[in-house]
């Protein structure tokens, strides 16, 4: 039987592995093997970008090698054990014995034992021979032995001049134990030239610099794949280990691709799912059309149901319908997007709030029956109150059904020169200096003339090798991460589908897989994502609620309101979701936005993508006029008609492709993938000769064809798929509305949903100071742990800041002060007493200047403060207000510069006067002299 390399470890083995799985999987096809295993330690994370990998290649008309998913279990009593699935019930019993050690361990270690590697016979084992003559190994190996008759004992050579000797002693350790000898190159590279990089990887996971490494750098670059005959040349004498090896790949016949994923029933009180989803939307719609539901909403509905049921994808609606419905029951506010988001049936359950007739996507492009891809529906909730949902969740489908994907995160510039550079024993000023100039996602690579800007000699061989090795290792992965809110929930077993383990943060379970990778085998994942501006927005209804009695959703806004679209034009948007950053400023004036589209647009011009891929000019002049807006085609005029002919959306992008460069949908697909991780594999280049030369086929120029894929280029920098920019825009216009009708009401949500946005409260004060709102300072007598708002003279609302404005302020002692408060304090003992706040808190208090209503500046209070003794007042007298025993004080007042420094030390911000204020005639003083002389 031919041979197969049974026992791989990859870069997923975390700065073990020295290849990438692709890679050996393309060296693999190289050599004409028949069959390998990626078997990483504890875990099958890298399969599959193996199988992907694999797919692409076959595609392209290659003959490709079996994968064989495997693992390398490595036990706490020092055994080895590469387990390869034979079956399915063999891939679901590693994936539940890999959870368990995963479970009973921290994030990103796994703990097996002897006693747990039972009843696997259908798994192939195969026991690594140990490197030296251990007693505890052959006890170990007896006991894994008397549970596994099945297993082999595996060897491998390691290049040394003691082969011989080590493959014969294997071979009597195998008959001593009764287990035939399988062979293996245990490969740690797909070629010898990643042996530097290799060696690097281990002095970053061992903390040594490279002229430290000792034994534990790799005695050669000989632990790379290698072909049958290079086996049958190491194992002359051992030639049936090397074809056994074979034999046993033969009988692992489980393939990812047979992996079929069942998503959750959703069957409630025997209603079928399709059944159930058409009901609820029927009722949706009677709650968001109180009177006639229009013709073609009832047409679109009717569309989109048939679709999904085609596809068989209610049970996801109803899953995505549920979550929010809790969301819903307990007052979080939340807000669909996604490529399926905006669409009849989820407005309809409430998913979203942006309605049918604002967007012009066409259900298809995200839902295709054609294209068979799975829908995506991303959902916002408020940032405070996401862990609840997730919590839901959990609760809901149970910890062995729920998951959230990982994150693989990878080397990028900065940390790759960091870590590189130290392990290679650059000094630490060097390593600062080099990671200075490192910007973006990409290479490392700087020119010469900036390393001798630097200071730095670009000949030092060092120095040279170290940036060599820093390009190399990035894209590595380095270890698995918690994606920020994507969940798999499955109807049976989830940790039979995939290994789950230990999330950093606290009742948190994830799986090994990110989310490219469920992608490519076909499992849905719903993302429960945090959003600020939602919390803010709540806050910001509930206290409207309360003030006025009017109770607003994200659907009730008063729509398309003049006086919000004139706010935006005037760029008077500090504070207000998407259009706060200083580029955004910058637009909003020239833009000139009057409907909700030009929100849409507006949220998806001033990115990376758009920018980066000259995209932003030509719309504006489009916009006002100065340049014609003409189409290359009819085909091309459909696509980007409504834009004036620009690309702005991920959607575009796909359908140029189709339309344009003629892509199949799947070859679309494909490229929507790699747009969306852009950044991660930097995967979009591929495409581009396929781009342009059906561009050419259909008759386009080579400059507009050029261009083109250079827009769509910029879209793996932040590029916006137009479901989500119409998603993120009525959030825009929400927030806005909000600012512009009531400013207090949303400056005072602002604050209390801190920290989120781009500025800091001191700007955010300011802001609504401008805006004609009192704002009132932190009082012991007035204010609360939040930022509340109390009538003014003038019958609107001032804002009393909260004392979460307070640095080193609990949220527990603030809501003592404000229970224990009664008709107020008289003084700081008072306050001691009655509430209980201890002399380092009084101290925090005085030094925020929050006893002024008592008569006390900020001095005077902490000469009260030092004058208490004890942390606690005794019971005796905790009812009693002090009398003024103490000797009274002259203290000199403070300055206006000693009040801010002051303020800005206590509280990040003042309501005295802005910074410059003191300096401002200096500066001016210092103009004039300047434009006198000259």
């Amino acid at each position: 039987m031919a041979f197969a390399e049974l026992s791989i470890t990859s870069n997923f083995t975390f700065l073990t592995g020295g290849s990438h799985p692709q890679e050996f999987a393309h060296k693999a096809i190289a050599l004409g093997l028949p069959a390998f295993a990626i078997a990483d330690r504890n875990s099958v994370a890298g399969i599959v970008r193996a199988y992907q990998e694999l797919k692409d290649a076959a595609r392209g008309g290659a003959e490709v090698p079996r994968l064989l998913p495997a693992a390398r279990l490595v036990v706490t009593e020092d055994l080895e054990i590469t387990a390869l699935p034979r079956n399915r019930t063999g891939w679901a019993r590693l994936c539940r014995l890999l959870t368990t050690g995963n479970l009973r361990a921290k994030k990103g270690s796994c703990r097996l034992e002897v006693a747990d590697l039972t009843g696997l016979a259908d798994l192939a084992l195969l026991l690594h021979a140990p490197t030296d003559a251990r007693k505890m190994w052959g006890v170990a190996a007896r006991a894994f032995v008397e549970a596994n008759r099945h297993a082999h004992l595996l060897t491998s050579p390691r290049y040394d001049g003691e082969d011989a000797r080590r493959l014969a002693r294997a071979a009597g350790l195998a008959t001593r134990l009764g287990l035939p000898l399988v062979a293996s190159a245990e490969p740690v590279l797909h070629a010898a030239s990643r042996r530097r990089l290799a060696d690097v990887l281990t002095c970053i996971r061992e903390g040594r610099r490279i002229d430290r490494i000792g034994r534990a750098a790799l005695a050669n670059a000989e632990r790379r794949l290698r072909s049958e005959a290079e086996m049958l040349r190491l194992f002359a004498d051992h030639s049936d280990a090397v074809h056994r090896a074979g034999e046993i790949a033969a009988d692992c016949r489980f393939d990812l691709g047979t992996l079929r994923y069942e998503y959750p029933k959703e069957i409630w009180e025997g209603e079928d799912p399709q059944e159930r989803l058409e009901r609820l939307t029927a009722r949706g719609l009677k709650w968001r059309y109180p009177g006639v539901v229009p013709e073609t909403v009832q047409a679109q509905v009717r569309h989109e149901l048939a679709l999904i049921a085609q596809l068989g994808y209610a049970p996801y609606f109803l899953t995505v319908s549920d979550v929010v419905e809790f969301a819903r029951s307990r007052d979080i506010l939340c807000q669909g997007r996604g490529s399926a988001a905006n669409s009849v049936v989820c407005y309809a359950l409430g998913i979203t709030s942006v309605s049918p007739e604002i967007g012009t996507m066409v259900f298809e492009r995200f839902v295709s029956a054609a294209r068979d891809e799975p829908p995506d529906i991303d959902v916002d909730f408020e940032h405070e109150r996401r862990e609840e949902v997730i919590q839901y969740i959990y609760n809901r489908f149970g910890r062995e059904r729920a998951g959230l994907c990982a994150t693989v995160i990878h080397y990028r510039g900065k940390r790759a020169v960091r870590e590189v550079g130290t392990a290679m024993g650059l000094s630490r000023d060097t390593v600062a200096a080099l990671s200075s100039q490192i910007w973006g996602w990409g290479s490392s690579s700087l020119p010469t003339e900036r390393l001798t800007e630097l200071g730095l000699d670009p000949k030092d061989r060092r120095l040279a090798l170290t940036m060599e090795l820093v390009d190399e290792i990035i894209g590595f992965p380095r270890h698995l991460s918690q994606h920020v809110g994507g969940f798999v929930m499955t109807e049976g077993r989830l940790d039979e589908l995939v290994p789950i383990e230990n999330a950093a943060m606290e009742d948190r379970t994830v799986i090994a897989w990110d989310k490219d990778d469920i992608d490519t085998l076909g499992i849905l994942k719903v993302d429960i994502l945090a959003l600020g501006m939602l919390t803010c927005l709540r806050k910001s209804f509930d206290l409207l609620a309360e003030l006025t009695g009017v109770r607003y959703t994200l659907a009730t806004l008063p729509s398309e309101d003049p006086a919000v679209y004139d706010m935006l034009c005037r760029a008077d948007s500090l504070g207000v979701f998407q259009v706060e950053s200083r580029a955004q400023m910058n637009f909003l004036p020239r833009m000139q936005p009057r409907t909700f589209y030009d929100l849409v647009i507006e949220v998806a011009i001033v990115r990376p993508g758009p920018i980066q891929g000259d995209m932003v000019h030509p719309y504006l002049r489009r916009r006002r006029g100065e340049e014609m807006v003409e189409f290359p085609s009819d085909a091309l005029g459909e696509v980007l008609r409504k834009t004036l002919g620009v690309p702005l959306f991920q959607e575009q992008a796909m359908q140029i492709a189709i339309r344009g460069a003629g892509f199949s949908p799947e070859e679309a697909d494909r490229l929507r993938r790699a747009l969306a991780t852009f950044k991660k594999t930097g995967t979009i280049h591929t495409f581009r000769e396929r781009f342009l030369s059906g561009m050419a086929a259909n008759g386009y120029p080579a400059e507009f064809a050029e261009r083109c894929f250079s827009q769509i280029e910029g879209f793996g920098s932040y590029g916006f798929p137009e479901s989500h920019a119409a998603s993120f825009a009525l959030i825009v216009y929400a927030s806005a509305w909000m600012k512009c009708h009531h400013p207090a009401v949303f400056a005072c949500a602002l604050l209390n949903a801190q920290p989120m946005g781009f500025y800091a409260p001191a700007q955010i004060v300011r802001d609504v100071r401008a805006h004609g709102v009192e704002v009132r300072p932190v009082c012991v007598n007035a204010s609360y742990w939040d930022n509340v708002l109390e009538p003014d003279a003038r019958g609107g609302f001032a804002l009393r800041l909260g004392f979460r404005q307070v640095k080193g302020m609990p949220q527990e002692e603030a809501d003592w002060i404000a229970g224990a408060r009664g008709n107020g304090y008289t003084d700081v003992a008072a306050l001691w007493r009655r509430a209980g706040t201890p002399p380092k808190i009084l101290t925090v208090l005085a030094e925020a200047d929050a006893f002024a209503s008592l008569g006390l500046d900020r001095r005077a209070a902490l000469w009260q403060v030092r004058a208490i003794r004890g942390d606690a007042p005794l019971p005796l007298f905790a009812g009693l207000e002090a009398e003024d025993d103490a000797v009274p004080a002259t203290l000199p007042a403070m300055t206006l510069g000693e009040e801010l420094v002051a303020d800005y030390q206590a509280m990040r911000l003042s309501l005295r006067a802005h910074p410059m204020a003191l300096i401002r005639a200096d500066l001016d003083a210092l103009c004039d002299a300047e434009a006198r002389r000259h």
